[in-house]
C-alpha cells in the first residue's frame, strides 16, 4: 500500500530531476487553481491559459520555493499574481455599455430599489449584475473586492497574497469599493433617466 507523498517530497523529487513528479502536485491543486481563476475571467480559454501559465511559472520557479510556509501558500501567491497579471494584460472593453442588462437583471434592479428586503431570494440576476459591474473595474480594483469581499480573505491574507502592505491594501479596497459604487450608480442613472 503506497502512501501519498507530500508537498515537499514531489518538490524534492522534481529538483532532483524527476519531473514526473509534479504531476501529483499538478493533480492535487489544480481544482483549485481552476476555482481561483474563474473569479477573473470568464471564458474557459482564458481559465485554461491562466492555470497553465500559473503552472508554468510554478514549475520554473520551484526552487525558489524555500519550505518555511505550506506549498499552497506560495502556488496561490503566484496564481493571485498571474491573475492579476491576466486582468491588466486583458482589461475589459471600459466603454461597454453597462445599460445593456438582461431582463432579469433590470427585474432585479427595479425590485431592489422598491423593496430590497424582497429580492433575497433572487440571487442568480444578483449575481449576474455583480459580474457586470465587476468587469466595469480597473484590474486592481476588481482583484480586491474578489478577494475580500467574494473570497472572503481578510486584509493580512491578502497583503500576504499579493506583497502589498496592509495600509496599501485597505486604501485599494476603499477605492475599490468607491468605483463599484460609481459603476453601480451609473447603471441605475442609466436605466431610470
Amino acid at each position: 500500500m503506497s502512501q501519498e507523498k507530500s508537498d515537499a517530497e514531489l518538490i524534492a523529487e522534481v529538483l532532483k530531476g524527476n519531473p514526473e513528479s509534479f504531476e501529483p502536485l499538478v493533480r492535487r491543486y489544480s481544482p483549485r487553481l481552476f476555482g481561483t481563476a474563474r473569479r477573473y475571467a470568464r471564458r474557459e480559454s482564458e481559465i485554461e491559459d491562466i492555470v497553465q501559465e500559473i503552472w508554468g511559472k510554478v514549475y520554473q520557479k520551484l526552487s525558489s520555493w524555500r519550505g518555511d510556509a505550506p506549498f499552497e501558500h506560495w502556488l496561490m501567491r503566484t496564481a493571485v499574481h498571474t491573475c492579476y497579471d491576466f486582468l491588466r494584460d486583458h482589461k475589459r472593453n471600459r466603454e461597454d455599455s453597462v445599460t445593456d442588462l438582461s431582463r432579469d437583471e433590470e427585474d432585479w434592479l427595479e425590485r431592489h430599489a422598491a423593496a430590497p428586503a424582497s429580492t433575497e431570494d433572487d440571487s442568480d440576476a444578483a449575481r449576474q449584475l455583480v459580474q457586470r459591474l465587476l468587469d466595469q473595474l480597473s484590474p486592481a480594483s476588481r482583484m480586491i473586492i474578489i478577494l475580500l469581499e467574494i473570497e472572503d480573505r481578510s486584509v493580512k491574507e491578502i497583503s500576504a497574497l499579493t506583497g502589498w502592505s496592509v495600509p496599501l491594501v485597505k486604501v485599494r479596497a476603499f477605492r475599490a469599493r468607491a468605483e463599484m459604487r460609481k459603476c453601480l450608480k451609473r447603471v441605475a442613472r442609466d436605466k431610470y433617466l
